[in-house]
């Protein structure tokens, strides 16, 4: 019986698509290293024939794409160990959510969340998405009784799969804080309030507030800052390269996110339906080469996440990206 077992494997192993392949067997070696690389969410059906298998997803002859939105992160898990779950950023997720998706993934998958927008909004933006609160200042802005009530707390069911919580920071402008002091004393204010044992990382969207005063606050409570190429921020590159940026002893994170300069409508025009990479970004992989070598050398513990908008395809970035570093 095992040894058709294995013939099994076998024949789904040369009849998988290369990159899968590919992908699969970087994962898992980085994984052994404590380095974690996947993408920026994953409900993207054109990645069927990539590392996802449209077959799974047919019933009666058609793609069924509400049975593929909500079967298909096992099927990721077979390929990836970790993802960044963006969609935590909208509405504090519930404990039934949470443990759904982990009911789909194996043990040693990883999962990184953003914050809910509720916490890391100092003013909500003048847009219908936040209706009567459009344009107000964020009563819950950074409380951590609210963080840990609605957020931490349905994290708690899934605490062994949970690698990272990310702060994202919507860029501030002077009506939000005067001065970079302003902020890093709230932050530090609220940095200090959070519980011990989990990984916590911020991001930034200022980029003059890459300065020794916003690393030391990370430093002293021990969270790290998340490297991000974003379209008004400096490239990852050029994050790793401020004197203070890397503000743990333990632990690595970036997400490359859109290239400098390019806003994010632009790449959504520019490169979906996100089939293949359309333009190389020479640089952002370079810099994820450098993470994850300084991860292998340091010890450290490292999450990586990379977007389609990008390049146009984050599965095809991630092998060019590990290439040298398996």
């Amino acid at each position: 019986m095992s040894g058709n077992n294995s013939d099994v494997l076998d024949l789904f192993a040369q009849a998988e698509p290369e990159i899968r392949t590919k992908l699969r067997q970087t994962a898992q070696r980085l994984a052994a290293h404590n380095i974690f690389i996947g993408t920026s969410s994953w409900k993207y059906s054109e990645w069927c024939g990539q590392i996802y298998d449209r077959e799974r997803y047919v019933h009666r002859g058609k793609f069924v794409e509400s049975r593929f939105e909500r079967d298909c992160l096992a099927e990721y898990a077979e390929v990836f160990k970790t993802v960044c779950v963006d969609a935590a950023y909208h509405r504090f997720p519930s404990r039934e959510i949470l443990s759904g998706l982990a009911s789909q993934v194996p043990q040693d998958f990883r999962f990184a969340l953003k914050v809910t927008e509720d916490i890391t909004i100092k003013r909500f933006p003048s847009i219908a998405k936040f209706g009567a609160k459009a344009g107000l200042p964020n009563e819950h802005f950074l409380n951590a009784e609210l963080f840990e009530r609605s957020f931490l707390s349905a994290c708690e069911g899934i605490r062994p799969k949970v690698g990272l919580l990310i702060f994202e920071f919507s860029r501030f402008y002077p009506v939000d804080f005067q001065r970079l002091g302003e902020f890093t004393a709230c932050l530090d204010t609220f940095l200090a309030k959070l519980p011990k044992g989990w990984n916590f990382g911020v991001e930034l969207r200022n980029k003059d507030w890459l300065q020794p005063d916003y690393f030391a606050v990370l430093r002293k409570h021990g969270v790290v800052h998340v490297f991000n190429n974003w379209s008004m921020m400096p490239t990852v590159g050029e994050q790793m390269a401020v004197p203070g940026s890397d503000t743990s002893d333990s632990l690595l994170a970036a997400r490359f996110l859109l290239k400098p300069g390019r806003n994010y409508e632009e790449a959504v025009r520019e490169f979906s339906p996100y089939k293949s990479v359309k333009e190389i970004n020479a640089e952002a992989r370079a810099a994820g080469k450098r993470l994850i070598a300084g991860a292998k050398q340091k010890g450290k513990q490292a999450f990586i996440y990379v977007n389609n908008r990008l390049e146009g395809n984050a599965l095809e970035t991630i092998a060019a990206m590990t290439e040298a570093n398996s």
